[in-house]
C-alpha cells in the first residue's frame, strides 16, 4: 500500500502546476453537484489530487522563504549583529506579516 501511495505522489508531483489549475473549475463543479456515483467519487479524489499539489508548493514556497530569511539573520549576526537563535526567531517574527485568519470557501462554480 505505501508503495502505491509513494508512486502516486511522484506522479503527482512531476505533472505541472498550471495542467493541475485549468482542470480545477472542471472537477469542483462536478464535485458541487452531488450524485451517487464513481465518477462522483473520482472527481472528489482528483479535486483532492489538485488540491494537494497545491497545498505542497505553497508549503514549499513558504518554507523556503522562511529558510532565506533565517539565513540572512545568521549573516547579519555573523556580521556582527549577535543574534541568539531565540533572538533571531523574534527577529524573524516581527518581519512577517500577522497571520490570516481561516475562510471556509464553498464550491461554487465560476459563472
Amino acid at each position: 500500500m505505501e508503495q502505491l501511495l509513494i508512486k502516486l505522489a511522484k506522479q503527482l508531483d512531476s505533472i505541472d502546476q498550471a495542467s493541475l489549475d485549468a482542470l480545477w473549475e472542471k472537477y469542483a463543479q462536478i464535485v458541487n453537484n452531488f450524485e451517487p456515483s464513481k465518477r462522483w467519487e473520482e472527481a472528489v479524489l482528483i479535486l483532492s489530487f489538485i488540491q494537494a499539489k497545491n497545498w505542497k508548493n505553497q508549503l514549499f514556497n513558504t518554507q523556503w522563504a522562511m529558510r532565506s530569511k533565517a539565513s540572512a539573520l545568521i549573516d547579519m549576526d555573523s556580521a556582527g549583529a549577535n543574534l541568539e537563535f531565540s533572538g533571531m526567531m523574534k527577529e524573524f517574527k516581527k518581519q512577517d506579516k500577522p497571520p490570516k485568519k481561516a475562510t471556509v470557501l464553498q464550491f461554487d462554480p465560476k459563472a
